[in-house]
């Protein structure tokens, strides 16, 4: 894809203290950032909407609305999403949220089935390859405000959803005019075997708040037979390979990591304008599996020598240089 915007990855140029790999890392969701930030969620937070959308088959999710004031009318209406175990309260999408609005974009923030205040809305549990409901809460998003341009960018494994729901939204009928992916999860198996190797903060942060979220979903729903507490102190292979023999019909780990790759040729058909933005040394999301990317002529791929894992953390303000980055792109979007 040409012509999308003038800032590079390779302009990403963070202070020489933060440049590690995990200092950048945990920064990016670091509560000092949500509370230096503060007065930018009331951005957000103020005139927000909050929305329980219809996505089919009786799913319901939940978002956050909110209308731009920067100028007379939107430029068009951007869905963020969150990572996984994040929220549309996580400060990496609050903070992209609010420089969009300053921008002209209208913004609604998704939470992902069992995320943030929502385990109540379905019975059964989340896990990666529900691709189905956000394409119904896309479209869904789509009818209830008719924006002028529709966009989607998310992080992580929001990435990975926002690149799926592109490759599925012609399909769906969905006017999709630009997908982003920051740090997107590319090939799943890859990712474990990192998550594995990483520093064991990673493997304890991401355990940590997943078994938080399935012990909610047990107390809500306690007639589904979900996991002994032994159970949910695995490991992260192993809880989630009970997982899915137990709730998906996937019927084997490596199936289930599969079903929601998208590595190799996965994206060559993908002909919604789109951006890759990752870090070479993101501990998280091997590069090695943007390198072996087949894309399609509308999709470019953007490589930082640093940022880690959705950091980019520029110098000690704490802001992120990917808001600067996605406000560019998103500015050839709509003018």
């Amino acid at each position: 894809m040409t012509d999308v915007g003038t800032m590079r990855a390779s302009d990403f140029n963070p202070h020489r203290f933060l440049r590690n790999a995990h200092v950048q890392s945990v920064l990016a969701s670091s509560g000092v950032r949500r509370w230096l930030f503060r007065r930018r969620r009331e951005a957000l937070d103020g005139p927000v909407e909050e929305v329980i959308l219809d996505c089919g088959d009786d799913v319901r999710l939940q978002g956050f609305y909110t209308r731009q004031r920067a100028r007379g009318a939107a430029r068009g209406l951007v869905v963020l999403l969150h990572g996984w175990e994040g929220s549309a309260q996580s400060a990496y999408l609050t903070n992209t949220g609010a420089r969009l609005l300053a921008e002209g974009w209208d913004v609604f923030r998704l939470n992902f089935r069992d995320h943030g205040d929502t385990h109540h809305l379905n019975q059964e549990m989340f896990h990666s390859c529900r691709l189905d409901e956000v394409v119904g809460a896309v479209r869904e998003i789509e009818r209830l405000y008719e924006p002028a341009k529709l966009a989607i960018a998310g992080f992580s494994l929001g990435g990975n959803f926002a690149l799926r729901v592109a490759l599925r939204a012609p399909a769906a009928g969905i006017a999709l005019a630009y997908a982003l992916a920051v740090c997107p999860a590319i090939h799943p198996p890859a990712i474990l075997e990192a998550i594995e190797r990483a520093p064991w903060f990673y493997h304890a942060y991401f355990m940590r708040k997943w078994r938080e979220s399935l012990r909610r979903k047990q107390k809500l729903y306690p007639q589904s037979a979900r996991f002994a507490e032994n159970e949910l102190n695995y490991s992260m292979r192993e809880l989630t390979r009970t997982m899915v023999e137990r709730h998906t019909d996937f019927g084997t780990l490596d199936a289930y990591l599969q079903g929601y790759s998208i590595a190799g040729d996965r994206l060559a058909d993908l002909s919604v304008p789109a951006t890759l933005l990752t870090a070479a040394d993101d501990p998280i999301i091997p590069v090695a599996g943007f390198l072996d990317l087949k894309l399609s002529s509308t999709t470019e791929l953007e490589i930082a020598p640093a940022g880690g894992h959705c950091g980019f953390i520029s110098d000690f303000t704490l802001r992120s240089w990917t808001e600067d980055y996605i406000a560019e792109k998103l500015s050839r979007v709509a003018p």
